[in-house]
């Protein structure tokens, strides 16, 4: 398994979009062969921060993920509503092991 996870901070005035377009991504990541979890996270204290935790089979997966249609319409829409570049970090799941 192959595991990104992608930090991102949003504009105030851009908070909704950002939850409804990180949402669309994620419906049609799940429909993905290659990805097995996508979860979009808010942060409870500061609402203008958000993480998308990404579960897929491997490092294959994760590049036919950033050539679907859905992800270039959130990459175009996220970009617009940053308020500073976002980051993310992947990682290799090491246990348990056969779980999503």
């Amino acid at each position: 398994m192959f595991v990104v996870i992608v930090n991102v901070q949003i504009k105030p005035e851009c908070v909704e979009a950002f939850r409804e377009a990180c949402v669309a991504n994620s419906r049609g990541s799940l429909r993905e062969p290659g990805c097995s979890r996508f979860d979009v996270l808010q942060e409870r204290d500061e609402p203008t921060r958000f993480a998308l935790y990404e579960v897929y089979r491997d490092a294959e997966a994760v590049a036919a993920h950033k050539a679907t249609p859905h992800y270039a319409a959130w990459a175009e829409k996220a970009a617009a509503m940053q308020a500073a570049p976002r980051a993310s970090v992947k990682y290799e799941k090491l246990h348990p092991e056969g779980a999503s």
